[in-house]
């Protein structure tokens, strides 16, 4: 437990402090960058309009299993490195700061409640399009908020919790794995006429990754919440538990019903992308016009997650231990 523990700790703290180092990364490109730098390059030559559905799913499959199996590559030589314990164990302290997105996420979202306050509904639209999808010009400011609360509360799963999961369960091999997938999911995953095919393989790969943390993610929110001031830890039990399978994804529903409960909101619902409208249902049955003090109190909630996260790693892996 010992040496988990340090690297754990001493990675969360190095990313409170340093967030997604951009002193570093505004000179070289980021880990991450170099995935999507490798996936751009398989991208770009195998998937081609002229191929049948078969094909583009077989040349996304060797796609998705190649830039995996660098990753892995990656994080096996992090691991040899670390493997000598001591001093070395800085390299696993360091990928896992790099990997985990916890402070960046936090300022993402702040620079949205910010926005808006300062700036109004222009500033949010503007600061909101850097972390969703969706058209900011079709949100008012109930809208811009809601969206950034539900980046928080999605994103919360899928860059914080789930890197801590893999790096437990399968030290900087797992944790390098686990990144390559989820960036393989956010660029090539998408149900359009491009990807449907092509990105199938890797979407349904970041379902199964991230089945386990979103419901872990989904127990720390309501546990934060029984914890915190103004959030009802008994409404986000009640409402992850019934509203979770609303979502289109399998695993953000988790996160996202626990926040809705939690601050008393109702999330999702109708969203527009570029020329599609989602007709999606609301989660929650809380109120829909959200604003800069709901993202605030969001945040409120997320920061007492992420301290609640630190500590279920630990117990997972003397868990894992005592079984095998």
């Amino acid at each position: 437990m010992g040496p988990l523990f340090t690297v754990l700790v001493l990675a969360l703290v190095l990313d409170a402090v340093c967030g997604d180092f951009p002193w570093l990364f505004g000179r070289v490109p980021h880990p991450v960058v170099w995935v999507g730098n490798l996936i751009a390059w398989f991208e770009k030559r195998l998937n081609k309009p002229r191929y049948g559905g078969r094909d583009r799913f077989l040349r996304g499959s060797l796609t998705t299993l190649a830039v995996i199996a660098c990753a892995v590559s990656f994080g096996g030589v992090i691991q040899l490195i670390s493997s000598f314990g001591g001093i070395f164990r800085l390299a696993d302290i360091l990928l896992l700061a790099i990997l985990i997105a916890q402070k960046g996420l936090y300022q993402h979202v702040k620079g949205v409640s910010v926005a808006l306050r300062r700036d109004g509904l222009a500033g949010g639209r503007a600061a909101v399009s850097m972390i969703v999808g969706r058209d900011p010009q079709s949100l008012d400011q109930a809208g811009v908020s809601r969206a950034a609360i539900e980046s928080c509360a999605e994103n919360f799963s899928d860059g914080v919790v789930a890197p801590l999961f893999w790096y437990v369960l399968g030290g900087p091999i797992g944790l390098c794995a686990y990144k390559a997938i989820n960036t393989l999911d956010s660029m090539i995953g998408h149900r359009n006429e491009r990807y449907l095919y092509f990105g199938k393989f890797a979407a349904r790969l970041d379902d199964v990754v991230n089945f386990v943390p979103a419901r872990i993610a989904g127990g720390v929110i309501c546990l934060a919440a029984g914890i915190g001031r103004k959030t009802s830890g008994a409404d986000a039990w009640k409402t992850m538990l019934r509203d979770a399978s609303k979502h289109k994804s399998p695993n953000a529903g988790w996160q996202e019903a626990a926040f809705a409960g939690a601050l008393d909101l109702s999330l999702a619902g109708p969203r527009q992308y570029g020329a599609e409208l989602v007709e999606d249902p609301y989660i929650g049955d809380g109120r829909r016009d959200a604003d800069a003090s709901d993202i605030d109190r969001a945040l409120k909630l997320y920061t007492t997650s992420c301290i609640l996260n630190a500590a279920w790693p630990v117990v997972l892996k003397m868990t894992w231990v005592g079984l095998v």
